[in-house]
């Protein structure tokens, strides 16, 4: 009888311990997110199923290029995946299947996002001032996605993560890197 309290108490210090460490990591560093829909085709494709880094953004802004899941500002209980394209103070203006990016010091740049879209074309232009903690981000597969161009600017607070690999399907596994510009 001894054995099996001994045994039951091991196997009770094990799974505690597991716990300490596993819900830390889970709740406050990394997190699982499944892709819902064809808003990021063709980077990310219904089903992929993502690891999310919440710890990066505590010690550095979120950047131009990088793809984040956030909480939709209508209704925080949904998750949202999309890519930032504009940044705070910033003028992003869409033009002719152009972003054309003016930025808090007057600079301009048109963007190039050939690395990561099949096609520029989307409906609509548009001109957005962005204001402090404020992010304009667009679906990769921009005929089909909910975005800012429908419901404004994103504001930082409403962001969960940066998109840090794809973990399934096993075959497009891969670390997912910030585009440059």
């Amino acid at each position: 009888m001894k054995g099996t309290s001994s045994f039951l108490f091991e196997i009770i210090k094990i799974v505690l311990l597991a716990l300490v460490i596993v819900i830390p990591i889970r709740y406050f560093v990394f997190q699982p997110f499944i892709v819902k829909g064809l808003s990021m085709t063709p980077a990310f494709h219904d089903g992929d199923y993502l690891i999310i880094d919440e710890i990066s953004y505590r010690f550095k802004e979120p950047q131009r290029g990088e793809v984040i899941v956030f909480k939709y500002p209508q209704d925080p209980s949904q998750r949202f995946i999309k890519r930032i394209v504009g940044l705070p103070q910033e003028k992003v203006e869409l033009q002719h299947g152009q972003i054309i990016i003016t930025d808090k010091f007057g600079e301009t740049i048109v963007l190039d996002e050939s690395s990561y879209l099949i096609s520029q074309d989307w409906l609509g232009e548009m001109e957005v001032n962005l204001g402090e903690g404020e992010y304009f981000i667009l679906g990769d597969n921009r005929a089909h996605s909910f975005d800012s161009r429908k419901w404004g600017p994103l504001s930082k607070e409403y962001i969960v993560g940066r998109v840090l690999l794809r973990a399934w399907p096993p075959k497009a596994m891969a670390y997912i890197p910030t585009p440059s510009y």
